[in-house]
């Protein structure tokens, strides 16, 4: 399964719109889905509070099968860095 963020918006800051935007989509989750890929082309800016919620969330019900697929967007990239390094 693919969320592509995009459907979010292109600018995604702010925890209350992280978990906003978590909330809307997990209706539409599959607890039994294998991989999960996120997607982040069309994304113009991600803040670790954003990420932090959805992705926190997202965990939660995926565990270890949530894959990031590649992004060459320093924002993404930074973003992820600052969530890998808080989970140390």
């Amino acid at each position: 399964m693919r969320i592509e963020l995009r459907k979010f918006g292109e600018v995604l800051t702010s925890r209350p719109a992280g978990k906003e935007a978590f909330a809307a989509i997990r209706p539409t989750l599959d607890v039994d889905a294998g991989e999960v890929e996120i997607d982040f082309a069309g994304v113009l800016s991600l803040s670790p509070s954003w990420a932090d919620e959805f992705f926190g969330a997202l965990e939660e019900v995926y565990g270890s099968r949530v894959t990031y697929l590649p992004s060459d967007n320093p924002s993404v990239v930074a973003t992820l860095h600052t969530l890998r390094e808080e989970k140390k």
